[in-house]
């Protein structure tokens, strides 16, 4: 019989290695949650936890409350019922420990702000422009040109916003979002609008990057497939409910016909891309 990795160390150092252990505290914790704008439900009923570390993206047609999701976990949006935790405590506006990409809109290509001070404004936005004193502009410098490493973007980090590309201008993004060294990372659909290569190469950025730091990312997409290598987890968002799991639990026929209570066939192409079907009348949507 082979050896294990487990069993070749036991035999060497006499002991056997004990299984890793879940973190004590997840990093996020919903429990029997629910939101509601106006006079309407956005979902209710989520029960769901997130361990540190962990990749989840968030799936779901248009107007089904992922984007809601993650403003109740920024602060800006209270629960009407049920608890939410994010690192033990109830969520706040501005916490340094969680860092936010909103869902991106082109820049202005007349926009001549460096890339540096784009990022700067991660640090304190608040007192953009306001003269420091030494000690506290050295240190902001320094985390800006860490988070502009991290990102691979140190090299147009003095050229104007606006004359970078799409894939540029979301590493800057992702910058701003990591300059303070953030325990969590929430991204709002930060692949729209760029081509297959681009969506390929921020997935693999955003995940070594969490990867490294052990940072947990919840990860707003409209199609899972660029992310399918990097994603732990995924938490499917349709008809007021939420549903976390593996993609081989979550995203199936039975599931996804059960949450829109229609007709759904999941399937998968050549390439082993996933196609979800059935929905035409309904929500035009793919994964």
């Amino acid at each position: 019989m082979a050896m294990t990795a487990a069993d070749r160390a036991a035999s060497t150092t006499g002991r056997t290695e004990a299984p890793r252990q879940a973190p004590a505290r997840p990093a996020i914790a919903l429990r029997d949650a629910g939101v509601s704008l106006g006079n309407r439900w956005v979902w209710r009923g989520a029960d769901a936890s997130i361990g540190e570390g962990e990749f989840v993206v968030v799936l779901g047609p248009n107007g089904a409350g992922k984007t809601t999701l993650l403003r109740v976990l920024l602060g800006l949006i209270p629960l009407q019922e049920g608890s939410v935790d994010v690192l033990g405590h109830r969520p706040q506006r501005g916490r340094r420990q969680v860092g936010y990409v909103p869902q991106r809109r082109a820049l202005d290509r007349d926009l001549y702000v460096r890339a540096r001070d784009l990022v700067s404004l991660g640090v304190d936005g608040t007192r953009w422009g306001i003269a420091l004193p030494g000690a506290r502009r050295r240190q902001q410098r320094a985390m800006v040109e860490e988070a502009l490493h991290a990102v691979g973007a140190s090299a147009y980090a003095d050229q104007p916003v606006g004359q970078l590309s799409g894939g540029e201008q979301q590493r800057l993004l992702l910058a701003q979002a990591l300059v303070t060294r953030p325990r969590i990372l929430l991204l709002d659909e930060p692949l729209a609008s760029l081509d297959l290569r681009s969506q390929a190469v921020v997935s693999s950025l955003v995940s070594g990057i969490a990867r490294e730091r052990g940072i947990t990312v919840v990860l707003v997409a409209h199609d899972v497939n660029p992310l399918v290598s990097v994603l732990d987890r995924v938490a499917y968002v349709a008809r007021g409910a939420v549903t976390i799991g593996r993609p081989e639990e979550v995203i199936t026929s039975a599931k996804l016909s059960e949450l829109y209570d229609y007709p759904v066939e999941v399937l998968r192409d050549s390439r082993g891309r996933i196609v979800v079907v059935g929905l035409e009348d309904r929500d035009s949507h793919h994964d």
